[in-house]
């Protein structure tokens, strides 16, 4: 099954495509014939991720097409305009937003990453800075909270809920986005004219789409309402019809279903492949064989294994992976190394050949050649991969840390970088 899977993919399959034949061929080369109910039941599999991602794709498009995103990235532009690390670091929270919102670093680099170039560009970064930070910024958003696919995927193969995983993600994407940005600016980056930015419209209205998604979900975090994620987003994706300009609501919606329906065949095709696994025995076996493998050994297999898997497919890597993996690290504690564990897969986005957040962030930027922006992120990837094998190490320590902390030292970190005021704005002729 795995070799099929691997065969196909590399001979240009789309990933979900992949995953259905290779099912398909593990269940008839092991004598069980077409098995349509297992095929079926597995599509179902993923059914909750599924609708989470499918609206909140919806959301991302109507407050973009709302003007939210870019009257917010000019807001947080004119604002921290003489603060320039400050501005770095709340764009690199900017591009993190799509992704963390519908699990999709593609997605990021393709809204928040667009909007968020310009701004970039105004600090002083090149194409290769600049599409390095967005790359990376939108993989750690895809693996930050609230909506973390690759743990979704882990998760229900080892039937353990969606639940207590925000702070050990935000522990893991945080830190490393904000290193990784200010890694790739180095002391380039000055202060923005404010006069040389665009003034949002719509005043304060136009940002009612996200308050009210963030009131919602922390009721629904405090367990007062009980709505579900998918109808949140669709509630804030109607209000944004409403607040901003005036679109078509019916077409928007359209669109993204089209964008989205690559990440939503692969959940199905990924459901159907595990299904299947199971049925088969191929999942007890690929588990068995991992968990005999020596710690040290294990380790080094995790850190390479999982984000060359994921050149195939970042959720592809988190199943047939991430899961033995996971049972394989039972002593630690479970939710800090899944997420980890998510985190490497993760990194599949950024390694060659398909590198989607890579490739799509070297559009957006206006760079030719991919792999310039990926050498430029290589020291963030290998960074990002040794920080993962220490948390996985010492998960129950990262397990105990007060959630209270992780504030306090974003509270006081911001609060550094304020102070820091960077290079005057070159004069304009």
């Amino acid at each position: 099954m795995l070799g099929s899977f691997i065969f196909f993919a590399v001979m240009r399959f789309p990933i979900s495509i992949s995953l259905i034949i290779a099912a398909i061929l593990g269940a008839l080369s092991a004598g069980f014939g077409f098995p349509l109910a297992k095929l079926i039941e597995g599509s179902f599999g993923y059914l909750d991720a599924i609708m989470i991602i499918a609206s909140a794709m919806i959301f991302m498009r109507s407050i973009e097409k709302s003007g939210l995103l870019k009257t917010l990235a000019n807001a947080i532009a004119r604002i921290f305009h003489s603060k320039p690390y400050l501005l770095l670091a709340f764009m690199t929270l900017f591009i993190m937003f799509a992704g963390m919102i519908t699990g999709s670093s593609t997605a990021a680099v393709l809204t928040t990453g667009a909007i968020a170039f310009p701004v970039l560009t105004q600090l002083g970064l090149d194409k290769k800075r600049a599409g390095a930070i967005i790359a990376m910024s939108a993989i750690f958003g895809m693996i930050a909270p609230p909506v973390n696919i690759p743990v979704m995927i882990i998760g229900q193969g080892v039937d353990m809920p969606y639940m207590g995983f925000t702070y050990p993600l935000l522990w893991l994407t945080i830190p490393l986005a904000f290193l990784s940005s200010f890694i790739f600016a180095g002391k380039q980056i000055h202060r923005i004219r404010k006069e040389s930015i665009e003034k949002g419209a719509g005043g304060l209205l136009i940002f009612s789409p996200f308050i009210l998604l963030v009131i919602l979900m922390l009721l629904e975090e405090l367990r007062v309402l009980d709505l579900g994620m998918p109808l949140i987003f669709l509630l804030c994706a109607l209000c944004a019809t409403i607040t901003g300009k005036r679109f078509n609501f019916f077409k928007s919606s359209v669109d993204a279903m089209g964008d989205s329906l690559g990440i939503l065949s692969i959940l199905v095709g990924v459901g159907m492949f595990i299904q299947v696994m199971t049925m088969t025995g191929v999942r007890g076996f690929v588990v068995g064989s991992f968990v005999s493998i020596p710690q040290s050994v294990l380790f080094i297999t995790m850190a390479i294994g999982i984000p060359l898997f994921g050149a195939v497919s970042s959720f592809g890597s988190a199943s047939v992976l991430g899961v033995p993996f996971l049972l394989s690290f039972l002593s630690g504690d479970v939710i800090v190394v899944t997420a980890a564990l998510s985190m490497l897969a993760g990194l599949g986005d950024m390694v060659p050949p398909t590198a989607l957040a890579g490739i799509f962030a070297a559009q957006v930027v206006g760079e030719k050649n991919y792999f310039k922006i990926f050498a430029r992120s290589l020291i963030s990837v290998v960074i990002t991969i040794i920080v993962c094998v220490f948390v996985v190490l010492y998960s129950k320590n990262v397990a105990s840390l007060p959630p209270w902390l992780f504030w306090v030292l974003s509270a006081g970190f911001l609060l550094i970088l304020s102070l820091l005021k960077g290079k005057e704005a070159p004069k304009t002729a």
